[in-house]
């Protein structure tokens, strides 16, 4: 919960991230909350209204999860809203003709994007969160300790690269509105 609350205030795509791995993490545990607590949340060391603030986050997720009926895969509608906010930002940006350098890393990214939707299948999926899948799938790879490719790490850091700078813009709009 500190962590999630943190980075939404410093880092959207990091905190849309994180929240996609709290997502795994309770389907790991398979929505089950004292389970959730026993194995995972008592390893943080938090006592008191820490623990207990700690524990309604978590409550509340699960429970979110099983009325989204997304417990076996999935993302909780706070999580869409996020993405969809960041798809907007995108659009607006490319769109506006305003902010060229966005425009030209989007454009220098692109060809990453149409390559990643073509192996994995989908075109559902939008370009941003194409991007964001991407980058949820490197960092399961890492902390699997599985061999990235080099294709991909190029892919990865420009990719890394375009989600920043969407992020700083995200925040730059929230504190003043940006022009388009």
């Amino acid at each position: 919960m500190y962590i999630a609350e943190k980075l939404r205030k410093t880092n959207i795509a990091e905190y849309l991230l994180y929240m996609w791995q709290v997502e795994d993490i309770i389907r790991a545990y398979r929505c089950d909350l004292l389970r959730i607590r026993r194995e995972y949340v008592s390893t943080f060391h938090l006592e008191g209204d820490a623990l207990d603030e700690e524990e309604t986050w978590w409550h509340n997720l699960v429970r979110m999860m099983k009325e989204e009926g997304i417990t076996e895969q999935g993302h909780l509608q706070i999580n869409k809203v996020t993405m969809q906010l960041l798809c907007e930002l995108n659009d607006l940006l490319l769109n506006s003709g305003k902010y060229p350098f966005y425009v030209a890393q989007y454009y220098k990214v692109l060809p990453y994007i149409v390559e990643l939707r073509r192996k994995a299948g989908e075109i559902a999926h939008g370009e941003i969160e194409t991007c964001f899948d991407a980058l949820y799938g490197v960092m399961m790879l890492k902390l699997q300790k599985k061999e990235i490719s080099e294709d991909t790490q190029r892919a990865v850091k420009e990719i890394t690269t375009f989600i920043g700078l969407l992020n700083d813009y995200y925040f730059k709009d929230k504190e003043k509105p940006l022009e388009y």
